[in-house]
């Protein structure tokens, strides 16, 4: 069992900056799982925010979010983060990190059918 949970959200204003934690245990793979972020705004579709390798070294961002959003992970203490900067009230939604191990392929992807395990989400909100 592969438990992901999420905080950092809450509500900011236009141009501040939030920092998300993904929190992964349970079955964690030795650390070699691959961490995605999806967002869900009201009335919209689920939709790929990044991800991030199991080593760090290989990410991908959505358009909207580069160079603003930065991946990053520390594998000791089993947690990816989501630096979100520049926020903009567009950017507001529920936010989740999925998780997906892929033996020791080092890989990345933007599906989200790729992903196993999704935790609970987390709510960002940016005022104008």
């Amino acid at each position: 069992q592969v438990t992901l949970v999420e905080s950092g959200g809450g509500l900011v204003q236009a141009g501040d900056s939030l920092r998300l934690s993904c929190v992964v245990s349970g079955r964690t793979f030795s650390g070699r799982y691959t961490v995605g972020w999806f967002r869900e705004a009201p009335g919209q579709p689920r939709e790929f925010v990044g991800v991030i390798s199991w080593s760090g070294r290989r990410t991908n961002y959505a358009d909207f979010v580069k160079g603003r959003f930065t991946l990053s992970r520390d594998n000791d203490k089993n947690t990816a983060f989501l630096e979100m900067n520049s926020l903009k009230p567009e950017d507001t939604g529920t936010y989740y990190c999925a998780a997906d191990y892929g033996g020791d392929r080092d890989y990345i992807t933007a599906f989200e059918s790729e992903y196993d395990y999704w935790g609970q989400g987390t709510q960002v909100t940016v005022s104008s």
